[in-house]
Formats: C-alpha cells, structure tokens, sequence
C-alpha cells in the first residue's frame, strides 16, 4: 500500500498593512501609477490598479512586490507589515532576503530552512542558531520567539529551579546560542532567587507562586552582556 503524503503546508500570507502603504504614497506625493513605475524599476511590473487593491485591503503583494512597493516608496518594509516581525519569514522580509540568501548565510540545505519557515520548528545547531540571529539581526528574545522555542525555555527554566540546574546548561545553549560560561552564572542565581521566599515576597510560597521565570533570565543574561543582545 502506498504511502500518503503529508499535506503542504502553505505558506502564511505575506503581513501587510494598507493603511501605511496607503500613507507612504500620500506622504510623497504620488499616484499610484508612479508607484507602478517605481516597483518596474526593481523588477517587479504591475499596473497601478494592484497598488490601489493592496491599499484598499482587497489583496495583498507578495514577497517580492511587497520589497519593490517599499523600495518605491523609499521606506523600510517593515513600516509596511501588519505589525511588529514575529516569525522566522516576517523577520527575514523585514531585513529583504530570500530563502535561499539565509539558508546560505546559516549553513542549512534551502529546503530545510523554507521547511523550518513553513512550519515554525527550527531544528538547527547552537552554530546555526547563532548564525541565524546574526543574518536576520535578531536579539535572543526575538530569536527564541521565532523559532518557536519559548514553551520549551520556560521548561528548562522550570526544571533549574526545581531540581539541579547543571543538568539544564547543555539543553538550554542548545535553544539559546550563548556561552555555557554565560549560562553557568545565571542558572545558579535563578536557582537560588527562587528558594529565597525574601526575594519573591513574605506574601507568597515560591513553590505556589512562582512570577514568571523567563523574563528574569533575560533580566539576567543581559547582565553578562552577551555577544547576541537580549
């Protein structure tokens, strides 16, 4: 019996804001067939009736028309997204790369990587993380954000503080690409802050209570000023 295949996944739609390309236009001054004409200049030709069904809501550019329609309205594309860069392909458009660029600049096989955008699983090594942060200019927060890897740090935070943080380190830089050295200054004070009912308060049993763990390993991380900004 054969085998079936998995169902493609597809593609989420490219986030885009009209009420700021719609903005940008009117700010400069041009009609939509000078639009037209600027995003042929970057190789991407339309007729001016795409611009004003983008500005209108009644579709939306694609990657590459949606790098052009910036280029031609001399704005970054992010002040043309629906909101701030949260995943691995909002992030990689902000900074206008392809697939193919970042998969290069990582070290990973372009299927991989258009694998790992799709899905939002990124399985990649401590060395390609790293190089990941860097091609996209991701702080750790945002890094661990797009990749999906939050539930799982809030995990590992969870199993330092309640059990022995040693055996975390190595899981921990495998979904956050620091030091361990870095690492082994932090985890002990998380450990200890949270076995301290002074720090959390006399009011509350740290054991019942517990304030969120992530955004004070932040806290602390960024104390060791890592070589990736928090």
């Amino acid at each position: 019996m054969r085998r079936r295949k998995p169902p493609a996944v597809a593609p989420a739609p490219v986030p885009f804001a009209p009420g700021a390309a719609r903005a940008h236009r009117a700010g400069l001054g041009l009609t939509p067939e000078q639009v037209a004409e600027g995003m042929a200049a970057h190789g991407v030709r339309l007729l001016p009736g795409h611009v004003l069904a983008w500005e209108l809501g009644g579709s939306r550019p694609g990657e590459a028309e949606l790098i052009a329609l910036a280029r031609a309205l001399w704005c970054p594309v992010a002040e043309l997204m629906d909101g701030r860069p949260t995943s691995l392909r909002d992030h990689r458009l902000a900074r206008e790369l392809t697939q193919e660029t970042v998969a290069e600049r990582v070290g990973m096989a372009p299927a991989d990587y258009r694998r790992a955008e799709l899905t939002g699983h990124w399985d990649g090594d401590p060395d390609q993380t790293l190089a990941l942060a860097q091609a996209l200019g991701l702080r750790l927060t945002e890094l661990v954000e797009a990749t999906g890897r939050g539930e799982a740090l809030d995990r590992l935070l969870r199993q330092c503080v309640t059990g022995r943080w040693q055996s975390q380190l190595r899981p921990i830089a495998r979904l956050v690409p620091v030091p361990e050295a870095d690492l082994a200054a932090v985890l002990p004070v998380l450990h200890q802050e949270h076995h301290a009912p002074t720090y959390w308060g006399a009011t509350a049993s740290p054991r019942t209570a517990t304030p969120p763990l992530t955004p004070r390993f932040w806290h602390l991380l960024s104390t060791r000023d890592p070589a990736v900004p928090v």
